[in-house]
């Protein structure tokens, strides 16, 4: 790629107005966003590990703490980006937070690898059919549990002609 088509690309990007001498530089690629999922990250990871530890899986049981976790983050991050939706357009304070919390904190959170390699040693250690169900279920939950997240949000948060 030339210098002139990578300069071209960038200039097609959103910019962020409220960067703060940051002007020019997509939101994405400033470092307050960096430092934003950087921070967002570090305390989604540590949530992660402390759950893990307290519902540890072995064997060929139930991977209980990454199902609880990718649930979890999944309500979490549906109820999020619906709020954020709701109290207007995403910028500001909104974008900070949904970079913060939904990119950063859920991002590290969640964790699709660890259940792919959870049902993965289910099937070699010969429990393929609970490899699958979990698999399923936590795909089927996810959706459901987003749901649930954006519905929680939409309750809690009506836009301004009153939905509910």
């Amino acid at each position: 790629m030339r210098t002139g088509d990578r300069r071209r690309d960038l200039d097609s990007l959103p910019i962020d107005p409220d960067s703060g001498g940051g002007a020019g530089v997509p939101f994405h690629l400033h470092p307050e966003a960096l430092s934003l999922v950087f921070l967002g990250g570090a305390a989604g990871t540590a949530a992660r590990y402390g759950i893990e530890h307290l519902l540890p899986h072995e064997g060929t049981g139930w991977p209980t703490g990454t199902f609880v976790i990718n649930l979890v983050g999944a309500a979490v991050l549906g109820g999020l980006l619906e709020a954020l939706a709701r109290l207007g357009p995403d910028s500001g304070w909104r974008r900070r937070a949904r970079v913060l919390v939904g990119t950063g904190g859920c991002g590290a959170f969640t964790t699709y690898s660890t259940l792919a390699l959870e049902a993965s040693l289910l099937v070699r250690d010969g429990a393929a059919g609970l490899a699958a169900g979990y698999a399923a279920a936590s795909v089927v939950g996810g959706i459901i549990a987003a749901w649930a997240g954006i519905t929680a949000a939409a309750y809690l948060r009506p836009t301004a002609d009153g939905d509910r």
